[in-house]
């Protein structure tokens, strides 16, 4: 299902390098040497030219294009299609299993619940015996607990951003004062890049974390039976990996440079640092290096553990058995002893294999309006993958212990309640996050076709000039102006800077008040997320109700044999009936009732 995903994500990245020289607002951008930027930090980030960002709004244009809507919406459906085809898949092995009608019997009590509850029993309604039995009050402080640890743990990856949020608020100020040219004029780059793979490093560590807490929880709860005690672990190692891996990436989405406030009247951290704004060709540049280097990251790593812990593991052993055997070890243990001495499967079976899909499918849709390419990253991945997990299972772990099972359990919940989530997250990351709201308005309201409903590239000349505001450099707090080293430009000889904003001049009635384009954006942004969301809502739940559960060769079959098994019940009810009228005939007995 990856292959159509990664293909019209191929074609949208493609699109984008098609599109690159006809684009007018990277035209500007590459064009505008006499705009002067505000500094983006405190002291050390000087003034700079709008034109030094010339390559960076083209590596946005590559991400954000005419066509990220569109692949926005067909992720979307995507994902619905995929979850429906799914279940038709996994009818068709059910089926070939013999395990369609398969239903588990009464699953028997985890012997830790029945030791811990063995003094408390009540007659089980089922199975009409004497069982241990949990109080209601005990069953609802131990969940109030395991939720408090839940929380306390989703505040310590939450801590841990505000950690990476910091570090990213102090370097960019040490970035920029660098000696090395590269540093210092990509100070912000720099930053992100740095930031992101200190964050992947705290996402590995966490990872470790969670396990054990999630494990501890569980057992807190002492759930009745196993499918309960997996249930209750599958869910909080999801929410704990998909917190700790998402959270940045939300951060840096919907928070970064939203709330900085404008020269003059920064918003500071602590009443200290300076909060970190966009870069002057927009915020996707931060978003899409934060997704594509976390996704190449985690999935080397993952591929490396998989098969280099094996590896490292039976080296080990087997050399731990050729000095205690000698040399002649290959020739005296059997195959089975060999096979034993294999690393053992892991005690939650293929729960890792799972969990690593499951926030993979997260990556590949929730954030894919922002870096179409991750599906095309996914698909690579996966195609290793499979021959890594092949060459796993089958030469470096024990074969393990087949258990039957209908279905995939709690995991097609969360797909659905991610596939959910995904609708949401591409309708704010268009809106908010992309520029494709605010040169839309510009087009149809303030640009050159105005009035015209045209939207073509002309239309957008002069949206450069419109999105950005004006500030006096006299202005500027004490502790934010810019130091002159090394800079073509100082305070004494510049009087003027630009800003990302939509904020009246400093000599206007209201200074640095908001315009009324301002308010134009903001509510096309709040009609543009109600529309998208209802439109790809409906067209999921249409989806999902055209497409049956069942594929209809496998419905007409199922069907089949459920008449070849009535018409077998009848002919044997039949011939039973038959076999005992021959037996009352041939023993005399007559089958009419004499009247008197």
């Amino acid at each position: 299902m990856l292959f159509p995903a990664a293909f019209i994500g191929l074609f949208v990245f493609l699109y984008g390098v098609a599109t690159l020289n006809y684009c007018q607002v990277s035209k500007e951008i590459c064009q505008a040497t006499e705009i002067i930027m505000c500094p983006i930090c405190d002291k050390y980030c000087p003034f700079m030219r709008l034109s030094d960002s010339c390559i960076y709004a083209k590596v946005s244009h590559l991400f954000d294009n005419g066509a990220t809507v569109f692949f926005a919406v067909f992720m979307a459906v995507w994902a619905t299609v995929f979850l429906e085809f799914w279940k038709r898949r996994r009818a068709v092995i059910a089926y070939d299993w013999d395990l369609i009608d398969w239903e588990e019997e009464e699953e028997e009590i985890r012997p830790q619940f029945e030791a811990k509850y063995s003094k408390k029993e009540r007659m089980n309604p089922i199975s009409g015996k004497p069982e241990p039995y949990q109080a209601f009050a005990d069953k609802c402080s131990r969940m109030i607990v395991s939720a408090s640890g839940i929380f306390f743990m989703i505040c310590v990856v939450i801590a841990a951003v505000f950690g990476i949020v910091i570090y990213r608020v102090v370097t960019v100020s040490t970035f920029a004062a660098f000696k090395w040219a590269l540093i210092k004029n990509n100070s912000q780059v720099a930053t992100t890049g740095t930031a992101v793979c200190i964050n992947f490093c705290i996402i590995m560590l966490l990872n470790v974390l969670h396990e054990k807490v999630a494990l501890f929880l569980t057992n807190l709860e002492q759930p009745r039976t196993e499918s309960e005690w997996e249930n209750s672990f599958t869910l909080k190692m999801f929410l704990f990996q998909f917190v700790n891996l998402n959270s940045s990436t939300f951060y840096i989405a919907f928070f970064l440079g939203r709330f900085t406030g404008h020269p003059g009247a920064y918003l500071r951290l602590i009443n200290r640092w300076r909060l970190e704004e966009c870069h002057p060709s927009g915020c996707l540049i931060d978003l899409c290096m934060q997704m594509g280097i976390i996704m190449v990251l985690k999935q080397t790593w993952s591929n490396f553990m998989e098969l280099g812990y094996p590896i490292i593991q039976n080296w080990w052993t087997r050399r731990r058995l050729r000095q205690e055997y000698g040399s002649q070890q290959k020739t005296t243990l059997p195959q089975w002893e060999k096979d034993y001495n294999l690393l053992p499967l892991n005690a939650y079976g293929l729960f890792d294999e799972y969990l690593e899909m499951i926030l993979q499918f997260g990556f590949t849709t929730i954030f894919v309006a922002a870096f179409p390419l991750a599906p095309l990253l996914a698909l690579l991945n996966n195609i290793i993958e499979i021959r890594v997990d092949a060459y796993k299972f089958v030469t470096q772990w024990r074969r393990p212990l087949a258990s039957k099972a209908k279905d995939i359990g709690i995991w097609y919940g969360i797909l659905e309640g991610i596939g959910i989530l995904s609708v949401i997250t591409n309708a704010f990351v268009i809106a908010v996050t992309s520029d494709f709201i605010p040169r839309l308005v510009y087009a149809y309201k303030y640009g050159p076709c105005a009035g015209q409903g045209e939207a073509g590239q002309k239309c957008m000349v002069g949206y450069l000039n419109a999105s950005l505001s004006l500030f006096l450099v006299s202005d500027f707090e004490h502790r934010s102006e810019a130091s002159s080293n090394g800079s073509e430009f100082s305070d004494a000889s510049l009087k003027y800077c630009r800003y990302r904003d939509y904020r009246d001049p400093p000599h206007s009635p209201v200074p640095y008040g908001y315009t009324l384009q301002f308010w134009h954006v903001l509510a096309a942004r709040l009609a543009f997320i109600i529309v998208f969301e209802h439109l790809v809502f409906c067209i999921k739940h249409l989806i999902s109700y055209l497409i049956p559960d069942l594929p209809k060769d496998l419905r007409d079959r199922m069907r089949r044999e459920k008449y070849l098994i009535q018409e077998m019940m009848y002919e044997a009810e039949l011939e039973r009936l038959q076999k005992e009228q021959k037996e009352k005939k041939k023993n005399g007995k007559s089958y009419h009732k004499e009247w008197p």
